[in-house]
């Protein structure tokens, strides 16, 4: 039989699937460790979620005041400072940034390490040999091409290459269903000063016009739980638009607010089915204009604001996830565990975004587990990043394994920057020694390397 696509006569030691969040610190890192690298990007821009998705700042990951993600995490800050695309607040958060100028820092950082890059290209499927992943068969506008590499790393963020290798994987919460998705977007032409004020005298005060942090959802107290009642009374608003509202100040971007929000409704809620995914984008649109709307008409300053930038990408929080070696658990979160094979640590909170309302944990931070102690922190162990049945591939990021509720605190950027760098140094190993297995990876020498390299396992 002739198969409906040719073969790519270049073979590449790791191809990462996907150049997101996870997936452009691995092409990086393994890059760096010496491997021929290509990082395969459905979108024009390396980031994912950081970049087309437009999740800023990042979150918070610290145990006694400490940042627990280091490493290229730390380098990548540094880059967007020096450009004035990132900045520190006076509360030591220095996790805010632009999302357009992380797309440059990814990419300097991938070709200035060797890396390649190929954008506008889709997987479609790879190709198998008994537990090992011999070719990715892509399609772009040079058609479908088969592309072949000793290692593979999985960094869709939906286990696509994985799932399709017929590998087994879990999705949603035991009703199946999963996170709730967002469409972010920003307002720009925001006089910040006079919103600032507003804010300070409407219970919820701000250390600086330049770092804006406000938010609404009902039931939880905010001070603009009031405005919203009324936006929604006045035909503004709907009332879900009211289940989750939040606004940043953008880093070298003046007058300008990105939003965590619209939430997409409910029965919208799988990333990985195209037509839901479809679907939110345009759902999505829609509340963008009602929101634009009530922030023009009840937050003083947002007056004369226009919509400054929708995400071309869906804000997806959890889909697919591979049964690895190991699946960690909300038992190992709470209980602090700790692993031989650690390569990440997380103090990050059970962060539930949940299309069930209030059924499920959102933000706890109180509590008697250990984990709730200031200075406490869990491991993640390599073996959640190895899925079952395959030898030479890896899934760093939001795919990895973990139970639901589980995935819902180390799915945050940093971590998967984290998991990414271990999953690109443990590619280029592999794919080094000539059998391209990642399960003989030296755990003892990988977190000496990434100690090395400035990381905290």
């Amino acid at each position: 039989m002739t198969l409906p696509y040719r073969t790519e006569p270049r073979t590449w030691d790791v191809i990462v699937a996907g150049g997101g969040t996870a997936g452009a610190i691995a092409g990086i890192a393994a890059a760096r460790a010496g491997a021929h690298v290509l990082v395969v990007e459905a979108l024009g821009s390396l980031g994912g979620t950081g970049t087309n998705a437009w999740v800023t700042p990042l979150m918070r990951n610290v145990a006694g005041g400490q940042n627990l993600n280091r490493g290229l995490t730390d380098e990548l800050k540094a880059r967007l400072r020096a450009r004035g695309d990132g900045a520190t607040d006076k509360g030591g958060n220095d996790n805010w940034f632009n999302p357009e100028g992380l797309k440059v820092v990814l990419e300097d950082l991938l070709l200035e390490a060797g890396g390649e890059v190929l954008y506008h290209t889709q997987v479609v499927m790879p190709v198998l040999e008994g537990e090992r992943i011999e070719a990715l068969v892509l399609h772009n506008k040079g058609g479908l091409q088969a592309f072949r590499a000793a290692v593979f790393i999985d960094a869709t963020g939906d286990a696509d290459v994985v799932v399709r290798a017929g590998a087994p994987f879990q999705a949603g919460d035991e009703d199946g269903l999963h996170q709730a998705m967002s469409l972010r977007f920003t307002l720009a032409g925001v006089d910040t000063a006079r919103l600032c004020a507003f804010l300070n005298g409407h219970g919820q005060p701000q250390a600086s016009s330049s770092f804006l942090h406000f938010w609404m959802v009902w039931g939880r107290g905010s001070s603009l739980e009031p405005l919203f009642r009324e936006a929604v009374t006045a035909g503004v608003l709907k009332e879900r638009d009211g289940d989750y509202f939040q606004g940043f100040s953008v880093p070298g971007r003046p007058g300008e607010i990105s939003f965590n929000c619209p939430r997409i409704r409910a029965d919208l809620n799988d990333g990985a089915n195209p037509w839901q995914l479809s679907a939110a984008q345009t759902d999505g649109r829609a509340a963008i204009d009602r929101l634009t709307a009530f922030c023009r008409r009840f937050l003083p300053g947002c007056e004369a604001a226009y919509i400054g930038t929708v995400a071309p990408m869906v804000g997806v929080r959890e889909t697919r996830r591979i049964v690895g070696e190991y699946t960690l658990t909300l038992e190992d979160i709470l209980d602090c565990r700790r692993f031989e094979d650690a390569i990440c640590r997380n103090h990050y909170p059970v962060d539930i975004h949940s299309v069930k309302g209030g059924a499920r944990l959102l933000h706890e931070r109180d509590g008697s587990a250990p984990y709730f102690a200031p200075d406490a922190y869990h491991e993640i162990p390599y073996r959640a990043l190895v899925p079952r049945g395959l030898r030479n591939v890896l899934v760093p990021g939001r795919a990895a394994s973990s139970t639901f509720e589980a995935q819902s605190a180390i799915r945050v950027q940093q971590n998967c920057h984290t998991m990414g760098e271990a999953a690109g140094i443990a590619a280029a190993w592999a794919a080094r020694d000539g059998s391209g297995d990642v399960r003989v990876v030296d755990i003892a020498a990988l977190q000496a390397e990434m100690r090395r390299l400035g990381g905290n396992v």
